[in-house]
């Protein structure tokens, strides 16, 4: 009896493995935290060798790319997520970020190593890419709709506002429930019109 073995393209193969790979760094960090997970461990979990696993980073980017990962699927749910249109402008910007401060919370520890690589400047992160653009985005869009004078500055302001309470409350292990309060005010004073 003849079988044919259908393979996948070289390329697919690689981003599975890849994608195990990530799942497996998830795991160990999540089992074994941040600094006592190994590559050896990783590569364990994945079925693969060390090599291939720093084939695609080392710890560092690793933690970068499991955070993105999870960031991004984050950003995806949100478009499932009803605005309320009567909810004034701060309670709007505040759900806005609420599923991202909830996944920093998550794992507090784990979010605190992530904002520590970040501060290093050594990996690149999507966090400043598509999903930035994304979230200036719908910042801007709440503050035009509540007569902002200058919609983009305020959304480049609450942007920046945002990332700077939200890495420093994971990355010193601040109060993350704190963040939304604290954007809402901002978003308040932004309003204010003296």
């Amino acid at each position: 009896m003849f079988t044919e073995q259908v393979q996948l393209p070289r390329e697919e193969r690689r981003e599975q493995t890849d994608g195990r790979i990530l799942e497996a760094a998830a795991v160990r960090f999540a089992a074994d935290g941040y600094r006592a997970a190994t590559i050896r461990a990783i590569a364990a979990q994945a079925g693969v060798s060390v090599g291939r696993v720093m084939a695609v980073g080392d710890k560092e980017t690793l933690l970068a790319a499991v955070y993105d990962r999870r960031i991004a699927a984050v950003h995806r749910s949100r478009a499932d997520r009803p605005s309320d249109p009567d909810q004034s402008a701060p309670q709007r910007i505040s759900e806005l970020v609420a599923p991202f401060v909830e996944l920093f919370a998550d794992d507090q520890a784990l979010a605190r190593d992530y904002a520590a690589v970040l501060a290093r400047g050594t990996v690149d992160s999507e966090i400043f890419g598509d999903l930035a653009r994304t979230l200036l985005g719908e910042f801007e869009q709440v503050l035009a709709q509540a007569g902002a004078p200058d919609p983009a500055a305020g959304a480049r302001a609450l942007y920046f506002g945002y990332l700077g309470l939200l890495l420093s409350a994971a990355g010193v292990g601040g109060d993350l429930a704190q963040v939304q309060p604290q954007l809402a005010e901002i978003t308040t004073t932004l309003l204010r019109k003296d």
